[in-house]
């Protein structure tokens, strides 16, 4: 399946929305092949402009889906009509809730202590016949190899298709990249916060804010002191996109290996 993308300061940006994004794990899982997705938002393109190291991270995914309302309006303006927003909350209980009738088997991997075991409580209640088949959060620390080829060997045992990820980015970018060719499943998915928001332990923005891009803002408001080096350069970021709309700034995709 070929998934059309757009350059957003140099960061290639998937076209899609939710239909499209569920049909391309459908291919991906039936087909038998190994990618990792990144849900981004307007920060993840600003933490690229500053380190270019990442690009290859973004760009080399099976999918880079537009985790905020400002990527959406761009690649609208970009003429992809049919863009919607993909933010990973959405993205996580809509491929959940589609597994049910296919089988498909998720592991979650990420959140603080106990976060992981809440998510898989909370869909397992929702959708009894889910399957759920393993949940591990990780040291905040830097682990030693010996750790992470255990910690993959157990993953590998529960034979899941999808890993969910929620360990921060660029860290879970960094994280699905080095592991994509020691995982048995098929998807890795990179979502954030999504976990802490689907498990309960933190509360989501209104509806009206996800839908007017201001999530960003109720996001600030709640966690300021955590989240203020990060929003900190969206007015960077809209005035770098808009020269770089108008023809003012320029920056090749950034693809590697």
């Amino acid at each position: 399946m070929q998934i059309n993308r757009a350059n957003i300061l140099g960061v290639q940006v998937s076209a899609i929305n939710m239909s499209l994004a569920i049909e391309a794990f459908e291919n991906w899982i039936k087909e038998g092949e190994k990618t990792y997705v990144c849900v981004t938002p307007a920060h993840s393109v600003m933490d690229c402009v500053q380190d270019h190291r990442l690009y290859p991270l973004f760009n080399n995914s099976g999918m880079t889906t537009p985790d905020g309302m400002s990527l959406a309006w761009l690649l609208k303006l970009k003429g992809y009509k049919n863009v919607k927003r993909v933010a990973g909350s959405d993205l996580m209980r809509e491929v959940l809730a589609y597994s049910v009738q296919r089988g498909w088997k998720h592991y979650f991997y990420g959140g603080a202590i106990g976060t992981p075991e809440k998510l898989s409580q909370h869909f397992k209640s929702t959708y009894p016949e889910i399957k759920i088949v393993g949940a591990y959060s990780p040291p905040f620390r830097n682990l030693t190899r010996d750790e992470e080829l255990e910690i993959t060997s157990q993953i590998n045992a529960t034979q899941p298709d999808i890993i969910w990820v929620g360990i921060s980015s660029p860290k879970q970018e960094r994280w699905m990249a080095k592991h994509i060719n020691e995982l048995s499943a098929s998807v890795l998915v990179g979502v954030g916060a999504a976990f802490d928001f689907l498990s309960g332990q933190k509360q989501r923005a209104p509806l009206w804010m996800q839908k007017t891009g201001l999530e960003w803002l109720f996001r600030l408001i709640t966690e300021p002191k955590r989240l203020w080096p990060r929003y900190r350069l969206y007015p960077l970021f809209v005035f770098l996109a808009l020269a770089q709309i108008l023809g003012f700034w320029k920056l090749e995709n950034k693809k590697g290996k």
